[in-house]
């Protein structure tokens, strides 16, 4: 069972990671920035499903056969960066360098943002090797069963990530809406996002597993 201070302890480490920037948050800001508060709140809803997919992984051991075999998390991690600079892509895809295609980029539709936030964070390794890692400093074998608790910290992450990501969703909506019309921003945030997700891509692949 655990203690009070250990689900504090739990509640503040993820908060903090949830708030500190990464590519979930880069491609959630962008849709917020570029199609409004509800295009954010989809693409959220995305990544955190592909929380879930870690953590039932990691609570049921499947998770450690990345660590058993590099060429899988190899694997997993050059799809990740791949479709990092997809999602980069797209994002850069309606400014600047693009204008001269004179067509027009329409609006990711709800079940587009969703798969692209679920798919980006289901292929990131460091998704699982987080739950890999932070999961033993608060449940062991000699707790009893491991797990029920993997699972109950696990959703209480989600739950942290999800209202942190929420909060900066609805502050970015509030500067998109007063933003929104200056063609010149518009231009700003697309590339700004676009070069943090290829730079997030690039660390990805670059990387080594530690």
């Amino acid at each position: 069972m655990l203690t009070f201070h250990q689900l504090l302890l739990f509640v503040v480490a993820t908060a903090a990671l949830a708030l500190s920037p990464g590519p979930n948050q880069a491609y959630m800001l962008s849709r917020t920035l570029s199609q409004g508060r509800a295009a954010g709140i989809v693409a959220l809803l995305g990544v955190e499903t592909g929380f879930t997919v870690h953590l039932f992984a990691a609570a049921f051991g499947l998770t450690a056969f990345l660590l058993v075999v590099p060429v899988a998390y190899n694997a997993l991690r050059l799809l990740g960066a791949g479709y990092l600079l997809y999602l980069a892509w797209r994002t850069v895809r309606g400014s600047g360098a693009f204008a001269a295609l004179k067509r027009p980029v329409s609006a990711d539709t709800p079940g587009r943002l969703y798969r692209m936030g679920f798919v980006s964070n289901a292929l990131n390794p460091k998704t699982a090797m987080f739950y890999l890692s932070i999961f033993p400093q608060f449940i062991g074998p000699m707790r009893g069963s491991v797990l029920g608790p993997s699972i109950v910290l696990g959703l209480i992450h989600i739950a942290v990530s999800t209202a942190c990501n929420l909060l900066v969703i609805f502050t970015a909506g509030i500067i998109a809406s007063r933003l929104q019309r200056q063609p010149v921003w518009e231009r700003i945030q697309r590339w700004l996002f676009g070069g943090l997700l290829a730079g997030f891509a690039i660390k990805l692949a670059l990387e080594e597993r530690r």
